[in-house]
């Protein structure tokens, strides 16, 4: 952490406070290459002793007087001495010491370490795994002045409630593996510090994807570094573990101990849906150690947040308008202006009482327009959607049935990605908290609505993915079978990696990326890093 630091103190605050972190292909490449030093081995006996062992590893040490503790990759003995030796998976730096400030810093706090507990020490060394060479690491006063300051300074930086800014154009963000937890460049942009669009510092869109299991009766385990589906002890399907970003399971299904032990453990949450296709709870370890955060979305929360929650009812009715635009046939243009000006207006909002007013209006009008982007949906059962009022419990009409499946979906997903932030998804700015009722991840999805739910409705039947038959018609109630949610699942974890150009960042990041952008940058505003949310909306 000394390390990290001293070369990014924002990286240090959110890896040591906020207790964030996230692999990229360096980081997972530095644990391999760091294999053979983690693992203890050879003796390491007192100072009085050092003549009589060579060298050791994976070697614990600790100085009340520092206030610090370590972990020696290496320590070798010598002619009364030690000498501890720091493994990097890369290169030696092209400076004159050929180690870059960070090392050489945590190399000479190593050496701080070892003579507080009484060994001679008065040199270091960091082994280069990429080049095999091993460069000496001199220890001079004034290496030592500037260790002892990084020190003083992390208990400061540790101790403040705010993450320090982002470093500034750095070249350290290129390969940093918590660019997309920080945002640099996204946050200086939204505190009007820079100018020119944010680098792409990550990749649009995660490798892994969400795994569903959707077969009754069905047993999904762990075997190996493996994720294994299965019914009747036959094989239905099987991915590895590294690829599930979430396991998703409807119904009757049963999920052994170990896997569940596996998945929270790798930080992949389980979420559980009834058979019917409601999203009844989640399952993963322990909450996000970001306590400050949550701190202060409860602040915010009762007080009122009119600000957060003006710019995402803004968001949904600028979506849903743009949705209309490009999709309705005929167009109705007075509801499309109409739907402009209640945008304004909500944007202006000074009361939720004000904003709830302009948002129920704004969805009469839009759902009274969704038969105009729907095409074959009078051979579905209930007929064409007209609007009198969103109906539930149970839908009425297929279109309510597919709406409800693809909203419950989109919780899911904002609930998982609020969590993986650090917030509580129960606690929200616009909706009220209510028993049961994940208001947090309702108000992150209102301006996802038109932009994944609703879009994945008018595709599933406009292009005849969803048929009459695949649903259920019982007394008032309309549900979908097996096959038809797994034809929804398809349209909504495709439209999930559709890439699109983000409003404000201008690089083009999937609709999955997007909800975690969108998420951090929430979490931004409640802790004061950036002053107004900026909602997701596209042309």
């Amino acid at each position: 952490m000394i390390n990290e630091l001293v070369y990014c103190p924002r990286l240090f605050h959110l890896e040591w406070v906020s207790q964030l972190f996230a692999d990229n292909e360096f980081t997972v490449d530095g644990r391999w290459q760091h294999r053979s030093v983690d693992e203890p081995a050879g003796a390491a006996p007192g100072p009085d002793a050092a003549e009589h062992w060579r060298r050791a590893t994976s070697v614990s040490l600790s100085s009340d007087r520092l206030g610090l503790v370590g972990k020696a990759d290496v320590i070798e003995a010598f002619d009364g001495g030690v000498i501890p030796i720091d493994t990097k998976r890369g290169t030696p730096a092209a400076t004159a010491e050929r180690v870059h400030e960070p090392e050489l810093v945590q190399v000479c706090a190593l050496v701080l370490l070892l003579r507080d507990n009484g060994y001679t020490c008065d040199r270091g060394a960091v082994f280069f795994v990429e080049t095999r060479e091993r460069v000496d690491v001199e220890i001079t006063d004034e290496l030592v002045a500037t260790t002892l300051g990084a020190i003083e300074r992390a208990r400061q930086v540790a101790g403040s409630r705010s993450a320090p800014p982002p470093l500034e154009d750095s070249r350290k963000c290129d390969g940093c593996s918590l660019a997309g937890i920080c945002l640099p460049d996204e946050t200086r942009l939204l505190r009007h510090e820079r100018i020119e669009p944010p680098r792409r510092l990550v990749p649009s869109d995660d490798a892994a994807k969400p795994m569903y299991v959707t077969v009754p009766g069905a047993f999904v385990s762990k075997r190996g570094g493996r994720i294994e589906v299965s019914k009747s002890k036959e094989a239905i399907a099987s991915d590895r573990l590294i690829d599930v970003s979430q396991l998703c399971v409807f119904g009757n299904v049963q999920v052994s101990t170990q896997l569940v032990r596996e998945l929270m453990f790798r930080d992949v949450p389980i979420c559980w849906f009834s058979g019917g296709g409601w999203f009844n709870g989640i399952t993963e370890g322990l909450p996000g150690k970001n306590v400050e955060l949550r701190r202060r979305q409860v602040l915010r929360g009762e007080s009122g947040a009119i600000d957060i929650a003006r710019r995402m009812i803004d968001g949904k009715i600028r979506n849903s308008r743009t949705l209309l635009r490009r999709n309705s046939s005929p167009r109705n243009d007075d509801v499309v202006e109409s739907l402009r000006r209640l945008s304004l207006r909500a944007g202006r909002a000074t009361s939720a009482a004000e904003l709830l007013g302009y948002e129920g209006t704004a969805a009469r009008l839009y759902f009274g327009q969704l038969p105009t982007m729907l095409r074959h949906a009078e051979a579905l059962p209930g007929g064409v959607f007209e609007f009198a009022g969103r109906n539930r419990r149970p839908p009425r009409d297929a279109v309510n049935a597919l709406l409800s499946f693809a909203y419950s979906l989109l919780a899911k997903d904002c609930v998982a990605v609020l969590r993986s932030v650090g917030f509580d998804p129960y606690l929200g700015f616009l909706h009220r908290p209510r028993f049961g009722r994940p208001a947090l991840a309702l108000d992150l999805a209102e301006e996802f609505r038109p932009l994944i739910a609703e879009s994945v409705v008018i595709t599933a039947i406009n292009n005849g993915e969803v048929r009459p038959s695949q649903f259920v018609v019982r007394a008032q109630g309309v549900a979908l079978d097996a096959d038809g949610r797994k034809a929804v699942l398809r349209c909504y974890e495709r439209r999930m990696v559709t890439e699109v150009a983000h409003p404000v960042f201008g690089y083009r990041v999937t609709y999955r990326r997007a909800l975690e952008v969108q998420a951090r940058l929430l979490a931004a505003v409640v802790l004061g890093e950036i002053d107004s949310y900026e909602p997701m909306v596209t042309r």
